[in-house]
């Protein structure tokens, strides 16, 4: 299991963003320099997703694969690991077996 990850001095936003019926949930961080990340849990299934800004998905828990756009190549990622998704772009994240808890920062 991949060691706790923690943020100090940040304000959180109470509001969730909901996604997919309820099926990706996350709620929005300010860390004390100003950067915007998201936690949150992605209930098995596939769902994609658009990005304005480039993108740094780490997943904390769980498991998934994805897929960017614009590629067929399909990868798993494990807990302790991460993947970037590049600006006005997109990806396809496929969870199976339990949820899976991730960090999304925005780079």
């Amino acid at each position: 299991m991949a060691p706790a990850m923690e943020f100090t001095n940040v304000t959180a936003q109470a509001a969730g963003n909901v996604y997919f019926d309820g099926k990706v949930i996350s709620h929005t961080i300010i860390t004390a320099d100003g950067a915007r990340k998201t936690l949150g849990v992605i209930l098995p299934g596939t769902y994609h997703f658009g990005t304005d800004a480039p993108e740094r998905m780490e997943i904390v828990a769980g498991a998934c694969s994805h897929v960017l756009d614009g590629s067929d190549e399909l990868i798993a990622t494990a807990a302790g690991s991460a993947f970037e998704v590049p600006g006005k772009s997109g990806f396809t994240i496929t969870v199976e077996g339990g949820p899976c808890h991730y960090v999304c920062s925005f780079l």
